[in-house]
């Protein structure tokens, strides 16, 4: 698929219901095993451990500023499918726990297949011009605006995420978290590759 190619609104609409339902399942399996992750949703996941709220409320507010620096940054065709993609996530966020069990789940293993469910998720999102919000627009304008690499603000954030989370969970369990995230990260930057998307 070259640059120049679009997706139908039929494509786009699956795209992004995939990529909002892989993620959900993610957030389950994370949150079952007591697990963080980073950018937005590590903050979410975070904040919904220490107060006892939802992940999906928390994950839905916290992304609301962000639609604006999406639409400055973007665009309104972005920032609506990254709206649908976030909403889609939080409300099912909300109804997969009382459709899912796990009556074994080893938390390494979990960790894993968190990362390679959430890596398949955002690049089915960002392959249909969507994505899950937060930092990662922050990012990108600090990018435009300071020079500063985008991946670099990203880490940062997740350095102080997990650094904070050290305090508030078992070392364990933030170190198992650390091996999911970087599963996410590898599946994203191995998969995700322009000039490889070819459509045959």
């Amino acid at each position: 698929m070259t640059e120049t190619d679009h997706h139908s609104l039929i494509e786009d609409a699956q795209g992004i219901a995939y990529g909002a339902t892989m993620a959900a399942f993610g957030i389950i399996i994370l949150t079952h095993l007591g697990l963080i992750t980073g950018q937005t949703a590590g903050l979410a996941v975070l904040i919904s451990y220490v107060t006892g709220w939802g992940f999906g409320p928390v994950f839905f507010t916290l992304n609301l500023p962000f639609y604006v620096l999406g639409y400055l940054r973007m665009g309104p065709v972005f920032v609506a499918k990254t709206f649908a993609a976030v909403a889609l996530l939080s409300a099912l966020s909300l109804w997969m726990p009382g459709q899912i069990s796990f009556a074994t789940l080893n938390p390494w293993l979990g960790a894993v297949l968190f990362g390679f469910l959430s890596g398949s998720a955002l690049i089915a999102l960002f392959r249909h011009g969507a994505s899950l919000g937060g930092i990662g627009i922050v990012a990108l304008m600090l990018q435009d605006r300071f020079g500063w690499r985008a991946g670099w603000v990203q880490l940062g954030f997740d350095v102080v995420l997990f650094a904070v989370a050290l305090l508030l969970i078992e070392a364990r369990l933030v170190m198992i978290s650390f091996a999911g995230a970087l599963v996410v990260n590898l599946v994203i930057a191995i998969n995700h590759r322009r000039d490889r998307y070819i459509a045959t």
